[in-house]
């Protein structure tokens, strides 16, 4: 049984009456996954993942979950080690050897080299 909260929606859907900026930086983040190779999407009401065997990157709109001034998007990579990089809002191991690092989106110049890096990481990881 799947619960509303994990029932695939629509792309169109989850970005319904959001902030056009959330949607740009989405599309910038699918396009640099794209570019590193296959991989599928699964959008729910919570969270837009990636994967291949395993899911490695997921899209989330703080917005539906906290109030005052938040990012447009957050994009979340799950790497084998602890990246060190100041860039991250927060980093969790929730089980040993799988860190998940959260990366505040604010502008489309946020999604650079050094995120593509990550996100192939990420990718190479999860096949």
């Amino acid at each position: 049984m799947t619960s509303a909260r994990g029932e695939r929606i629509p792309l169109e859907q989850y970005f319904s009456g959001r902030d056009l900026r959330s949607r740009e930086l989405f599309d910038r983040v699918r396009s640099a996954i794209e570019s590193i190779g296959p991989a599928t999407m699964r959008v729910t009401r919570s969270q837009v993942a990636f994967r291949r065997r395993v899911a490695f990157a997921w899209t989330w709109l703080p917005g539906q979950y906290l109030r005052g001034d938040v990012a447009s998007l957050v994009l979340t990579i799950d790497l084998h080690r602890r990246d060190e990089s100041p860039r991250w809002k927060e980093v969790v191991e929730p089980r040993p050897g799988r860190f998940t690092h959260h990366l505040e989106l604010r502008s489309a110049a946020d999604i650079d080299e050094q995120v593509l890096a990550w996100l192939v990481e990420a990718w190479g990881h999860a096949g």
